[in-house]
């Protein structure tokens, strides 16, 4: 898994031409990937291959969507909500993302598919084709304090803690420091702020 600040997460990756056995190796790989990192979504730049592809997976999916040279064709409504980022753990940000999307994307066979999506799943392919094109979700913060450290204790509870304005060693630092018992997922299903969260000054918890 590729972490911030690496550059790879920052540049745009190329449209697929070959539909052939390596890449369907690399969905399930990027699959897999995700599963252990409990994620939504993962996209091919996020394991340093620049080719426009990401897989996402519902918590109910048995198996996961794979979305190749993805475009989103429309966007409908805006709503406020949190978002993490396997690439950056140990941190959440709320953001404004579309209610529902409508994407044109290639499968793993090359056939043209047409996909309309809402609430988290269309959070999710809006995170990952912003992955595509180098851009990372706290380039969408709402607002600098809006942008949270997140801390899991050993009970299980998530706090928030407050960080400001995103700075890059930080975040660097934080994402050396997390490992798999990081316990918030990358996307949060309640379209807004943990039930959990506390005052704004106070801790609360891709």
């Amino acid at each position: 898994m590729r972490v911030f600040p690496d550059p790879i997460l920052r540049q745009r990756a190329r449209k697929v031409t070959q539909f052939d056995a390596k890449l369907a190796k690399l969905a399930v790989d990027m699959e897999e990937t995700m599963n252990a990192h409990h994620g939504v979504g993962l996209a091919a730049n996020q394991v340093g291959v620049l080719q426009r592809m990401f897989v996402v997976k519902m918590e109910d999916w048995e198996e996961a969507l794979v979305l190749i040279n993805p475009e989103i064709m429309r966007r409908e409504g805006l709503r406020e909500v949190e978002e993490g980022c396997l690439s950056l753990p140990g941190y959440r940000g709320m953001v404004n993302r579309a209610e529902r999307i409508r994407v044109r994307y290639q499968d793993i066979t090359g056939k043209q598919q047409r996909l309309k999506a809402e609430c988290m799943l269309a959070q999710a392919v809006e995170h990952e084709t912003d992955h595509l094109n180098g851009i990372l979700y706290i380039d969408h913060l709402i607002a600098h304090d809006q942008f949270f450290r997140i801390h899991v204790d050993e009970d299980g509870d998530v706090e928030y803690l407050p960080t400001g304005e995103p700075d890059a060693a930080e975040l660097e630092a934080a994402a050396r420091r997390m490992n798999s018992r990081n316990l918030v997922p990358q996307f949060d299903p309640s379209n807004g702020r943990p039930a959990t969260r506390q005052a704004d000054d106070a801790t609360v918890a891709d």
